[in-house]
């Protein structure tokens, strides 16, 4: 497969279906599932609205992992400078109404479903399908919510992701893993150059990556179409302190010269993550460049949930993790090797059937002492994992128990874990239903 031009899939919203929110099915009729690659579409919805992604200042952010953190941490320093911003990921763990964040508040129901009323007519002509309805409803609601800037993760790759439509004043790919191969490409070039395709003239384009390969891929991108290249070079950062609830590191930059930073994200790559957000931040207009002060203030005040979240309840710690690529949970393992966390440490894991579980899993459980497989609830039907024939490929690296039901599942991991660790990972739907089940939902009352 070379990329996705003149292709027509199964629908690639099938990989952001709607978790079991209610709210979800209040926004639009059925959409449709079966689609053509392309930008025309939303580019036509949102000609009609009056284009309002035009009426305010962005940042883009594509990449295989880290590029819900980076957008989430752009979002809370650029809040914190006083720039009123919004901020759109996906998909969401619990609640829909986490995708749209203004001020580093979450839009009520109300003022969702008023944006999805005026824009339901136009998203039903030019037939739009979910994530682009829902990136159109995002663009329009942050215009009516009188937003200064706006903060945008890409869905699925870049070049062709709705999300695209937007003109940045600066972009980033965080890094390229092997994901969502059918859609991308079969190689990490491939993948590359679809995420690199949201480069644009005269826009830095920030990556973290460290491929040469893949950042080669990267300058031809960037200088096919004018961007300036930046690359932050992990192995730059000073300092770098994991710990249960903070990640700390030092690092240089242009405009603020030496900085000593802490992110309440775990984990080494989250240091990688805030570093290329500040990065992002450091080659921004003049204008729009925070302070120092509220770049070191905004990195700590960051909110993002199940990625490496650490939590004690009823004398457990419980470590969240949404890790679903190879290359996600070598960075929970790496997490887990720099945390003196208790012991036992007792894996509750649920894995999409799409993906490479037979990768993903043997460096989590020769790590663990015992492993639940189990299946998430709000997993789609059709992308459900095989729990027994897991157990049985990976069954040897530790113990493993096959549960399919989830609560019981958790409830097993609760009674063999005493006051050890019980590590939650797999996929959004594992960590999300979790969260649900633990009353731990990021929202919580707001």
């Amino acid at each position: 497969m070379d990329g996705l031009a003149g292709s027509r899939l199964a629908a690639p919203d099938r990989l952001d279906r709607p978790f079991s929110d209610p709210l979800v099915a209040q926004l639009f009729p059925p959409l449709a599932t079966g689609v053509h690659w392309g930008l025309e579409r939303t580019e036509r919805a949102l000609e009609a609205l009056g284009k309002p992604h035009l009426s305010y200042r962005t940042l883009h952010v594509g990449g295989t992992n880290g590029k819900g953190s980076v957008v989430s941490t752009l979002s809370s320093v650029l809040n914190t400078a006083g720039t009123r911003t919004a901020c759109f990921t996906s998909p969401h763990l619990c609640s829909f109404r986490e995708r749209l964040l203004v001020g580093g508040e979450p839009l009520s129901e109300q003022e969702i479903l008023q944006c999805a009323n005026d824009v339901r007519d136009v998203v039903m002509q030019f037939g739009l399908t979910f994530f682009e309805a829902i990136t159109v409803l995002g663009l329009y609601a942050f215009a009516r919510a009188g937003v200064e800037a706006a903060v945008l993760e890409v869905g699925l790759g870049g070049r062709l992701d709705a999300t695209n439509v937007i003109r940045p004043d600066v972009a980033a790919v965080t890094n390229v893993a092997m994901d969502h191969a059918e859609y991308l490409g079969d190689t990490l070039e491939k993948i590359a150059r679809e995420k690199a395709a949201i480069a644009k003239p005269g826009v830095p384009l920030v990556t973290a990556e460290t491929s040469p390969a893949l950042l080669a891929v990267f300058r031809e991108v960037a200088a096919g179409v004018g961007a300036p290249l930046v690359v932050v070079d992990p192995s730059s950062l000073g300092a770098v302190e994991v710990a249960a609830d903070h990640t700390s590191f030092t690092l240089d930059t242009h405009t603020w010269g030496g900085m000593h930073v802490q992110t309440p994200l775990v984990g080494r790559h989250q240091a990688v993550n805030a570093a290329l957000a500040v990065k992002m931040l450091d080659v921004l207009p003049v204008e729009l460049r925070p302070s120092a002060e509220a770049i070191r203030e905004g990195i700590g005040a960051v909110e993002y949930h199940g990625r490496d979240q650490i939590v004690l309840v009823d004398g457990a710690t419980w470590l969240l993790d949404v890790a679903h690529n190879t290359a996600g949970m070598r960075s929970l393992v790496d997490t887990i090797d720099r945390l003196d966390l208790p012991r036992p440490l007792v894996a509750v894991v649920g894995v999409l059937g799409d993906k490479d579980w037979r990768m993903m899993l043997p460096p989590l459980f020769s790590r663990t002492d015992v492993a639940f497989l189990t299946q998430p609830p709000s997993a789609p039907l059709d992308r459900r994992w095989s729990v027994a024939e897991a157990a049985a490929a990976v069954g040897t690296i530790t113990h493993v128990v096959v549960e399919d039901d989830f609560e019981r599942a958790l409830d097993r991991a609760k009674n063999e874990v005493g006051q050890g660790t019980i590590i939650v990972t797999g996929s959004v739907h594992t960590v999300g239903s979790a969260l649900k089940i633990l009353g731990l939902e990021p929202l919580g009352s707001r």
